[in-house]
């Protein structure tokens, strides 16, 4: 078997998180062992753990990876300052545009959270509990503007979330409907969830 790791360390990294990724998302981490990972990378199993000590530690780079890029593309996207309602659009178009593209990681930050021991729990979270609080706080700002006629801030974001996630579990590209369409549908349920109907 060839040995990539040493010849090129950059390149077997993004192999490792890549294949990884791929075989997380297909047979559950549980069911993924580190050989099973070297084979698919090309390297002895002792070359993973230059990379990452153990599995777990392998799980928690790939989640804050996700999350961490997840967040900063955020960032970047609302620099703009814009009312409300439309914050609220780009709000969700945003997150159905970046996430349709990464089903792996999408499953994973969700399906896996199990897996995690507790201090790497708390880390996940917390980048879960930042990119939360930034459509709170787009919806907290509606509701007190009296812009959208919903009772708790929270409670409508983690609907809203989940609704919008939700896409990665059936969209297949190539299907009856367009990416385009379907964020237009889903944009239009999220406007009207918070009382909110197009002009």
């Amino acid at each position: 078997m060839a040995r990539l790791a040493g010849s090129n360390g950059k390149a077997t990294a993004k192999a490792i998180h890549k294949h990884s990724l791929e075989l997380i998302a297909r047979h559950g981490f549980a069911a993924v062992s580190m050989r099973m990972i070297a084979d698919a990378v090309g390297v002895q199993p002792g070359a993973l753990y230059q990379y990452h000590p153990t599995k777990q530690a392998l799980l928690l780079d790939i989640m804050q990876k996700h999350l961490e890029a997840l967040l900063q593309a955020w960032v970047k996207e609302s620099q703009t300052e814009l009312p409300t309602i439309e914050a609220l659009e780009r709000f969700a178009r945003f997150h159905i545009r970046y996430n349709i593209k990464r089903p792996d990681e999408v499953f994973i930050a969700y399906m896996e959270l199990r897996s995690l021991e507790p201090d790497e729990f708390k880390l996940i979270e917390e980048l879960r509990r930042q990119y939360e609080d930034e459509l709170k706080t787009i919806i907290a700002k509606g509701i007190k503007e009296n812009s959208f006629k919903v009772e708790d801030a929270h409670v409508t974001a983690m609907a809203t979330l989940a609704m919008l996630t939700g896409i990665n579990t059936w969209y297949r590209s190539g299907g009856r409907l367009s990416q385009k369409k379907i964020e237009d549908i889903y944009v239009n349920m999220v406007l009207r969830s918070v009382g909110c109907e197009r002009e």
